[in-house]
């Protein structure tokens, strides 16, 4: 493995850490809220679709969301993770003690993750909401635009497999008119037949090729072999899957746009 892909892996296990050494001191509340007589800004996943700063609007890579509940905002600036404290009061969203992840990702535009952190880290913003759509604006005027995000079909999307870890590697992809299901299990390509029914996917044996790789991810490939065979449960909740195999095996998964 070379010094880049060590980097890679080391950096993929990052604990949060604070983002800010001058970290907020609201207290978090319930996060029940709303903007105006619109819809409420609380319990919704938002997509981000891009952050105008500086007079200048920079597009969002994929995956950059926001998520305020329970007296808490998580979710991704794109590449790293970030949560925080979160309190709603009529149209003011106050984050305090912001803390994130210090992955460095391929293919991912880290200056703009750098703009979106700085506009959500420890300070108040402005929110309004029209329709499916949200602004959040620090009182220096830069502005968050998002987007409710809907759930990811399971057919069709490519499911980038986030547990067990395999370096971004394995990824599953349904197809419900061929009722199959194929893609990557970090080391191995898979094939095999899938059919969906009331909350089950039940799954044939698998088909894979017979390559070698890395102890790491022929571990990964064990576990996502066990979902095989077998009847497992799923759940799609926003751009997240979630696969429960009958022996207790848990696979998550991200959808790529």
């Amino acid at each position: 493995m070379d010094r880049q892909k060590q980097r890679m892996t080391l950096t993929a296990a990052a604990m949060l850490v604070p983002l800010m050494a001058a970290c907020g001191s609201e207290k978090a509340d319930s996060g029940s809220g709303s903007v105006g007589a619109e819809r409420p800004v609380t319990g919704v996943r938002w997509s981000v679709d891009s952050v105008t700063a500086d007079g200048k609007t920079h597009q969002a890579p994929a995956g950059a969301h926001v998520t305020i509940d329970k007296g808490r905002a998580e979710g991704s600036f794109g590449c790293n993770n970030f949560s925080a404290e979160a309190t709603v009061d009529g149209d003011r969203v106050r984050l305090g003690k912001t803390m994130a992840t210090e992955m460095a990702c391929e293919n991912k535009p880290m200056a703009f993750e750098k703009t979106l952190a700085r506009a959500l880290s420890d300070q108040e913003l402005e929110a309004r909401v029209k329709s499916d759509r949200l602004t959040l604006t620090t009182d220096q005027g830069d502005t968050v635009h998002l987007t409710k995000a809907g759930d990811a079909p399971l057919a069709g999307t490519r499911w980038t497999v986030t547990t067990p870890e395999a370096d971004g590697r394995a990824h599953l992809t349904f197809d419900e008119k061929k009722g199959t299901v194929s893609g990557s299990l970090g080391c191995n390509k898979v094939n095999a037949e899938a059919t969906v029914r009331d909350g089950h996917i039940t799954l044939g044996p698998p088909a894979t090729t017979r390559m070698m790789c890395e102890d790491s991810l022929m571990t990964a490939e064990k576990t996502l072999l066990r979902l095989f065979d077998g009847k497992p449960k799923y759940r799609v909740d926003h751009q997240t899957l979630t696969l429960t195999s009958e022996n207790g095996t848990t696979v998550r998964a991200v959808a790529e746009r």
